[in-house]
């Protein structure tokens, strides 16, 4: 591998002309620049210069490779540029994974905030709900812990945070007796009919169903939907009911009511993760703290 440094060192000798030339532009002596220069065609095996009289001159492979030097060194000092960038957090690209409920709630200020503070910042998003298709891990993740998987199981290498923890409602029609209710216990839910709300049978529905299990009954799902919105679509249209997280029910439309559950009350941790190769890149500090800000918000 050539040295950098000598090799700006001999351009600083074709550029001035000479030894004594260089050494003043650059601040060395011209027995360190002449010591560079030696090395640099020890190290290559040509013959860069030669001598005139009590001076030097570039040879035609010299100037070849002075040439090849200048188009190095310019990718070189862009590269520099590159880096500083991405140091900074101006440029390059983040992956943030979350989950859906998350995705409507906190992602879109969050994004935009981004966007704003870091405009050449490439941000690439993806739903956890659909991790199969991107197994790579993201540089930022929002997710729920999962039940059945004890912490020290957990497959991700990255440490993680608690961004609230929340309890579940049940959501009813507002003609629906419970829609009078201050609470509801989970096990007057038995005889409901279900819609359930999640395709991926992740976590969030464990921990509804382990909930159930605890008070002595399983959920009677008459209909099947893919995401939360369908689901109050359902409910809204006198189907059934559907049970949610607290964060899922912040858009509802006038013909549902959400109500808290207890005895027991089911709930469930939201948590973001840090990549931590990319811990320190000012992007993702930001993200991070916008994303805590807008759990706490809530």
């Amino acid at each position: 591998m050539l040295d950098t440094h000598r090799l700006r060192v001999f351009r600083a000798v074709v550029a001035a002309g000479s030894v004594g030339g260089a050494a003043t532009a650059l601040g060395y002596t011209p027995s360190a620049v002449s010591q560079h220069l030696t090395a640099l065609q020890k190290q290559t095996g040509l013959t860069l210069v030669e001598r005139s009289g009590r001076g030097i001159v570039t040879t035609a492979i010299g100037r070849r490779f002075a040439e090849e030097s200048d188009r190095v060194l310019r990718e070189l000092t862009g590269l520099q540029s590159v880096a500083d960038d991405l140091r900074a957090g101006r440029v390059g690209r983040l992956t943030l994974r979350y989950i859906a409920s998350a995705g409507t709630a906190w992602v879109p200020p969050v994004v935009a905030t981004l966007a704003r503070e870091f405009p050449d910042l490439r941000l690439s998003l993806r739903l956890v709900e659909l991790a199969q298709d991107h197994p790579t891990e993201p540089d930022l993740e929002v997710f729920v812990e999962d039940p059945a998987l004890p912490a020290a199981a957990e497959s991700r290498t990255s440490p993680a945070i608690e961004l609230v923890d929340e309890p579940y409602r049940v959501v009813v029609h507002r003609t629906h007796p419970f829609a009078l209710r201050d609470r509801v216990p989970l096990t007057e839910l038995q005889h409901e009919d279900w819609v359930d709300n999640d395709v991926v049978r992740g976590p969030c529905r464990t921990i509804v169903l382990n909930a159930c299990a605890a008070a002595g009954f399983a959920p009677d799902f008459r209909l099947e939907a893919h995401d939360y919105p369908s689901a109050i679509a359902f409910v809204a249209a006198g189907v059934g009911i559907t049970v949610l997280p607290d964060l899922g029910c912040r858009s509802l439309p006038a013909d549902v009511v959400a109500i808290p559950l207890q005895d027991p009350s089911p709930r469930r941790r939201v948590m973001l993760s840090v990549r931590p190769a990319v811990v320190d890149h000012p992007a993702v500090r930001r993200a991070r703290e916008l994303l805590v800000q807008q759990a706490h918000r809530d």
